[in-house]
């Protein structure tokens, strides 16, 4: 797009690496949880159908379940020490926990063990992608003028989306064609090392430097120790409560229809249309192609030329108006290309951030910035994916497909509460409801 041509060299450095980075972090967290069909055999021990459904909803969230955990750490050392060293040392946990699980022994070998090993993985891989993604978006959004910001930090997303496709491409070879699903792991942990190294050459985001440096120098003029100086009321500018709810709201409408997409519509498809393992992971490639095309990309260029805000407020309709006749339309699917249809749709009007993640990180204080949105975003994940992997079980159980309302009708009602929010707050700035101007800096 024209407008990369007014960045500077160094910045599309930046956007490559943190780019290139994001695509194999999200390649390593999701190789696992998109093979579950396949390596959940391998690592756990053997179970009745619903013991199974039980262990591939503990083997999801147990990614999710300690993301704040990583996010309170992360964000701490990214307020304290800068969004650089962040994403330096989150990639380098995923390549040393991709490591782990190439060479980890299956349940044959060594019992239970394996599971708590893979399930350790899990854990820490989902620690270090909190930080991994939010420190790249937030690297960009603080290092990118206006309105660039917000299809440069859409680039991320769509190098996020391109590595959990492919890391379902791999399942297909390993299912299809004997590929040994190690080798993807190898391959994985090998170029995150080297990610990790490349990424020490960026430079701090300009503005959480100059923050820091304005911070430093107050403390020099003053004569008092830099703590003194952390201690006063400009530095602790207090979080908007009904922001951070807000921010938290969004985040959660997201994360239950990716669920629902692409792990719980699975089970559909083993037990409606007799898929096995390579056909649920065919399937989930092609819609991964989807979300490229018709989601991550197809928002990002449009966030060029419309507000964001708008954008999303017309994916909210779109979903908002289907979601009551997905029970009953689930009720008479009877060929898999009317689920796949289904399920398309849901990933084109998708309610979650993008493109406007850099007007939600920039309502955070600059100091409290990458730990309040990568503690929201983790707590609501874990939370939601927790609800929604175990919920479903017993609510279509009882319910049958109208279940899902209990979980998608809140959500979305969440969801706008968010997003009036956040166009408030536009309009009371003035940057709502027109894109504002490249010279224009927040």
């Amino acid at each position: 797009m024209w407008i990369f041509t007014r960045l500077d060299k160094e910045l599309k450095q930046a956007i490559k690496l943190l780019s290139l980075g994001t695509f194999l972090e999200y390649f390593d967290l999701f190789l696992y949880a998109h093979m579950a069909v396949l390596l959940n055999d391998l690592f756990f021990p053997p179970a009745d159908t619903h013991a199974k459904s039980l262990l591939t909803a503990f083997a999801f969230c147990s990614s999710f379940i300690f993301r704040p955990i990583g996010a309170m750490l992360f964000g701490y050392i990214g307020d304290t020490y800068g969004r650089k060293i962040t994403v330096v040392i989150t990639t380098f946990m995923m390549a040393i926990t991709c490591l782990i699980m190439a060479n980890a022994p299956t349940y044959s070998q060594i019992g239970i063990a394996a599971a708590w090993i893979v399930t350790g993985c899990r854990i820490l891989q989902g620690m270090s992608s909190m930080g991994e993604i939010v420190g790249a978006q937030l690297f960009l959004t603080e290092a990118t003028p206006s309105p660039v910001r917000f299809p440069v930090v859409g680039l991320i997303n769509v190098f996020g989306d391109l590595g959990a496709t492919m890391s379902i491409a791999v399942g297909v070879l390993a299912t299809s064609y004997g590929f040994n699903w190690r080798i993807a792991f190898w391959i994985g942990s090998a170029v995150a090392l080297i990610g990790s190294f490349a990424r020490t050459t960026l430079r701090e985001s300009p503005e959480f430097a100059d923050a820091r440096k304005r911070l430093q120098s107050v403390a020099t003029r003053a004569k008092e120790d830099i703590t003194q100086i952390k201690a006063r009321p400009f530095y602790n500018e207090p979080i908007a409560v009904k922001t951070a709810l807000a921010y938290f709201l969004i985040k959660c409408s997201g994360a239950v229809f990716i669920y629902f997409i692409f792990f719980y519509a699975t089970t559909t498809f083993k037990l409606v249309f007799s898929y096995d393992a390579h056909q649920i992971l065919l399937h989930n490639f092609l819609l991964g192609i989807v979300g490229i095309i018709a989601w991550s990309t197809l928002r990002t260029y449009l966030s060029t030329k419309i507000h964001p805000l708008k954008i999303l407020t017309f994916a909210w309709i779109g979903i908002s108006i289907f979601i009551p006749f997905l029970p009953w339309l689930l009720n008479y699917v009877t060929a898999p290309w009317q689920l796949f249809l289904i399920q398309s749709y849901i990933i084109l009007f998708w309610p979650n951030d993008l493109p406007g993640v850099p007007i939600f990180f920039k309502n955070f204080p600059v100091f409290k910035r990458f730990s309040t949105a990568s503690f929201l975003f983790a707590l609501a994940y874990a939370v939601v994916y927790t609800i929604t992997s175990f919920g479903l079980i017993y609510l279509v159980n009882y319910l049958g497909y109208w279940g899902l309302l209990f979980l998608m009708v809140p959500v979305l009602i969440g969801y706008k509460y968010g997003l009036n929010h956040f166009i408030q707050l536009e309009k009371a700035a003035g940057r709502y409801p027109k894109l504002i101007n490249w010279d224009m800096d927040w």
